[in-house]
């Protein structure tokens, strides 16, 4: 069974659908799962550098004040930790994610896609890492087992750029409006953080098939 999946290394719900799918996974140790992580920007205009926090962003971004975003990220925070995840909303810097998407791209050559997925969606939402900074995104590949030279060459020279935007304009042809999108054989699409319940039954069901 193949599974692509589009997100974004800055959408919580992203990292939370990933634990739910793991978590699903488990129930179904004789299923056969090849998983390839794809490119997708939530904020493509998103600066490198912002003298706004995610809260204050949040509200900009849809026109609301700064106690309901903080109120949208504690729902947030519930939710994460629920699916194992420990969020730090306060310490989390917001960025442009493409560099970190290239990246990934560069993780799946070295056969490393969802150690760099996890290590960067780690990065973000726990350790409040600035996704940005070039040398903070060549440690990480590091940390992983990739070349640091490697990694700096693909950030210095934009080596994945194109492939990050075929993944997005993929995920447009395909009508995604949202991420997390999980797209199953390629036919079969699931949207959003479903509940381990429900990839366990679409899962199941399709492998049936």
């Amino acid at each position: 069974m193949n599974i692509e999946i589009w997100s974004d290394v800055a959408c919580p719900f992203c990292y939370i659908g990933k634990r739910h799918l793991e978590q699903a996974l488990k129930q179904l140790p004789d299923l056969d799962v090849n998983i390839t992580w794809k490119s997708f920007e939530l904020d493509p205009n998103a600066p490198l550098n912002s003298d706004l926090d995610i809260y204050d962003t949040l509200a900009k971004k849809y026109g609301r004040d700064r106690n309901w975003a903080k109120q949208m990220n504690a729902n947030m925070v519930s939710m994460a930790s629920k699916a194992g995840l420990n969020f730090d909303m306060d310490g989390l810097i917001p960025t442009n994610t493409f560099n970190a998407h290239q990246l990934i791209h560069l993780a799946k050559e070295e056969g490393k896609q969802n150690e760099m997925k996890e290590a960067l969606l780690s990065a973000y939402f726990s350790e409040g890492e600035h996704l940005g900074e070039p040398n903070t995104l060549v440690e990480i590949a590091k940390q992983i087992g990739i070349d640091e030279q490697k990694a700096k060459k693909v950030l210095e020279n934009n080596s994945y750029s194109n492939k990050v935007v075929k993944d997005v304009e993929e995920a447009h042809s395909l009508g995604v409006q949202g991420v997390p999108f999980f797209y199953i054989n390629k036919k079969y699409g699931l949207s959003g953080a479903q509940p381990v319940k429900v990839f366990v039954e679409a899962l199941s069901k399709i492998a049936s098939e």
